[in-house]
């Protein structure tokens, strides 16, 4: 599902235009985003936790070369699903 059809979905269901659907999560993922950047933990009672997961600096090999490369430390977002979400997809 692309953000279009998501954004479509979310208009059907909500009985809204499609602008306003839009709006409403761009500023659903803004939020998102703003509170992983400060390193904040965002739940989601039922659907899921968004999180930050710090990652060391380690070393690595160029699969084409086999040559040894240093990897630098980062943060990287991470997601777990929720109960509810988990029962629902199997």
């Amino acid at each position: 599902m692309t953000k279009q059809q998501l954004i479509e979905k979310i208009s059907g269901m909500a009985g809204i235009s499609k602008v306003a659907a839009g709006d409403a999560l761009n500023a659903a993922l803004d939020g998102i985003t703003s509170a992983l950047k400060k390193g904040q933990k965002v739940s989601l009672i039922g659907f899921g936790t968004f999180s930050v997961l710090k990652r060391k600096a380690r070393v690595g090999r160029n699969p084409k070369t086999g040559d040894v490369i240093k990897i630098p430390a980062c943060r990287a977002p991470k997601f777990s699903a929720g109960k509810e979400l988990k029962t629902a997809v199997k």
